[in-house]
């Protein structure tokens, strides 16, 4: 059995041995930065600021067998203040044509942007590779928890949802565009710029090429770097889509990355969040089963959700396996918020 919840200071240990799979910024490895992002994740739940920018959610998935976290996933719920701008590269194209030579080209084109009224940010999923091929599709758990939540408390969160993808990197672990722009320009590694860049702005919007960079004088791989994701990331951009989300025609500045956006009222999960009465049994029909993410109530917990089949009777009465009654200690039946996924 799985549970998604939010990240609590007990955790403090299994994100940290999770940090050590993985180079990511979101959860760095660091026992102090994990543990101030915890703390800030607690707050935001509990007592969510007026202030977006500095709401950041941690929810966490839990083998409750092994007792241990094996996954999280975040949402910052506003990516993109005065004081902290959003950037990104507009991708676009320019047409050139000379009648005197009858000859014209279709540049592709990207320009520095920013935004200072950014949208809420959904990132930082990460799963223990030992449970990948888990047939309970725990990363798509991890990823649509987060919609479940912003679908319950639309209040804090803005209307638009954005999410940044990895884009493919080159045998060295470099990124191409980097390489034949960054590099060149703020004269940084791309992982010290990342880093950089998560509180420092500044540097970006000082030293970076103000006018129209033309792709066309980029490296071969850099331009086939602009908008597309790496292998790992194709499952992550495929499941975004399916459920809503669309390329925005900007990408990363550093990477090229790229974009999607959604509104949050179209998310499909979003969608079809309802209020139900669920009840329990030894044993379902296996004729009419669908996969949902429900959220259960919880002393322990501000949010508590389970992703479960649920069986649904002729005459449309929902029932999921007794054994979470038991391990929550839940009466026999009880409405609930749930969506099917």
């Amino acid at each position: 059995m799985f549970l998604l919840r939010p990240a609590s200071l007990k955790d403090l240990d299994d994100l940290f041995a999770l940090s050590q799979h993985y180079v990511f910024i979101n959860l760095p490895q660091d026992r102090d930065i994990i543990e101030a992002k915890i703390k800030s994740s607690i707050l935001a739940f509990e007592n969510p600021s007026k202030d977006l920018a500095e709401n950041h959610y941690i929810f966490v998935l839990e083998d409750v067998e092994k007792k241990s976290v094996i996954g999280c996933s975040m949402i910052h719920a506003q990516h993109g203040t005065e004081d902290e701008p959003h950037f990104f590269l507009k991708v676009s194209q320019e047409n050139k044509f000379s009648r005197s030579i009858n000859t014209g080209f279709i540049h592709g084109t990207l320009k520095l942007g920013h935004d200072t009224n950014g949208p809420t940010e959904i990132g930082g999923l990460i799963l223990d590779p030992e449970y990948r091929s888990n047939p309970n599709k725990l990363g798509k758990q991890l990823s649509f928890v987060r919609f479940l939540y912003m679908g319950l408390n639309q209040k804090q969160f803005k209307s638009t949802i954005h999410s940044e993808l990895m884009p493919p990197f080159d045998k060295d672990g470099r990124s191409p565009l980097w390489e034949a722009i960054g590099r060149r320009f703020l004269n940084m590694e791309y992982h010290d710029a990342d880093i950089l860049s998560r509180s420092n702005k500044e540097f970006i919007l000082s030293l970076w090429p103000s006018g129209i960079i033309y792709e066309t004088l980029l490296p071969i791989e850099a331009r086939n770097a602009i908008g597309k994701v790496g292998k790992d990331t194709i499952p992550v951009k495929k499941m975004l889509e399916k459920i809503g989300f669309n390329y925005t025609e900007e990408v990363d500045p550093f990477d090229g990355g790229p974009h999607y956006r959604a509104e949050l009222n179209e998310v499909s999960v979003v969608k079809n969040i309802e209020k139900n009465t669920i009840s329990f049994s030894d044993k379902l029909d296996e004729k009419n089963k669908k996969l949902a993410l429900i959220q259960l109530p919880s002393k322990e917990h501000k949010f508590l959700s389970v992703c479960t089949e649920v069986s649904i009777t002729e005459d449309g009465k929902y029932f999921i396996s007794k054994d979470y009654q038991s391990e929550f200690d839940l009466d026999d039946s009880l409405e609930v918020n749930l969506t099917f996924i």
